[in-house]
């Protein structure tokens, strides 16, 4: 599954609105659209699961720039799948190595 982010919704958005759009160039799994939880309106953003990379490519192709619904939206995609961001491996510790112990903590 690649996730794609799509951002310029507009605050009214339901999520069958984003599937119709959407699932006319490639596949949803999943949809996510990212809302106030006092308000319940869209903030302007979701994510969506596509089923496929080439899917998702012909989405953020198609439809980055375009107008929905009087919103200039920016499809692409995110970028924890794309690996632009790839995880730092965490350093294992020797025998060789000292750490620091923590100070105590002052009692009042």
């Amino acid at each position: 599954m690649v996730k794609i982010f799509i951002g310029g919704l507009p605050d009214n958005i339901q999520e069958m609105d984003l599937a119709i759009l959407v699932s006319l160039h490639g596949r949803v799994e999943t949809i996510k659209v990212v809302r106030d939880r006092a308000t319940g309106k869209c903030k302007g953003y979701a994510f969506l699961e596509i089923y496929s990379l080439p899917d998702a490519k012909n989405i953020v192709s198609t439809l980055n720039g375009e107008t929905f619904r009087g919103n200039v939206i920016t499809v692409k995609i995110s970028e924890e799948e794309s690996g632009a961001k790839a995880a730092k491996p965490k350093p294992t510790p020797n025998a060789n190595q000292t750490f620091k112990s923590k100070r105590p903590r002052l009692q009042r």
